[in-house]
């Protein structure tokens, strides 16, 4: 069940009175201290009972220093509008320097471009014509150092073309070698074929005709 709404007003019975500012004390410099330990802040209270007597805490090992901080501080705070307007006066002129670098910066890009001559003396000129002289051979060697690099990459590409190529050319020729073999093969086997029934075919026509011509021989003589 939860503590009834307690009025904010004078507590008029004197007992009463006493132990609720004990009470409430000893609360305010609990929190006062768990304050000052979480928020690591300065702390100082003072606190004077109705009957005269002074209670009071600090984190600072004396209350008199952070009474003088409190004093100081309301102190500056009166001279806040003298600080203000120093400030101000400040970025005021930090204000025109960045401006005035500003307007330096956009003139010499257009004194670079070819722009606004009319303005510059001969030595004004001169330096000009140095920076752009300097620039120009920065930009020179740049181009050449990237041209250089992109020559090498492209023999180094060259060099692995060319080796690609050759392993090309080697599988091409074994692919071609082992095609030959395969034909080869069944085309000597046909030609060793037909030379022997060649062969069989004249040996059995040559001696069919011996035969007749022996018989003859024979008649002829008896």
């Amino acid at each position: 069940m939860g503590r009834g709404k307690i009025e904010i007003k004078r507590i008029e019975n004197t007992t009463n009175r006493q132990v609720t500012f004990c009470k409430r004390r000893n609360g305010l410099l609990k929190k006062a201290y768990e304050l000052s330990i979480l928020c690591d802040a300065e702390v100082a209270l003072i606190v004077f009972s109705s009957r005269g007597r002074l209670y009071e805490y600090s984190n600072n090992n004396s209350i008199r220093n952070t009474i003088e901080r409190y004093k100081k501080a309301c102190s500056d705070s009166s001279g806040s509008t003298s600080i203000t307007e120093i400030n101000a006066q400040y970025y005021q002129q930090e204000s025109a320097k960045l401006r005035q670098q500003i307007q330096m910066l956009q003139n010499s890009n257009r004194h670079l471009m070819g722009d606004a001559l009319s303005t510059l003396s001969v030595k004004e000129l001169k330096q000009l014509e140095n920076r752009l002289e300097r620039g120009i051979n920065r930009i020179r060697s740049k181009k050449h150092e990237m041209l250089l690099a992109e020559i090498e990459y492209l023999q180094k590409k060259e060099i692995e073309l060319e080796n690609e190529n050759v392993c090309l050319r080697t599988k091409i020729s074994e692919v071609e070698r082992l095609q030959q073999a395969n034909m080869v093969g069944p085309e000597l086997n046909a030609i060793q074929a037909l030379a022997s029934r060649n062969f069989f075919s004249q040996n059995m026509m040559e001696g069919g005709a011996t035969y007749p011509q022996q018989d003859k021989k024979i008649l002829h003589l008896g």
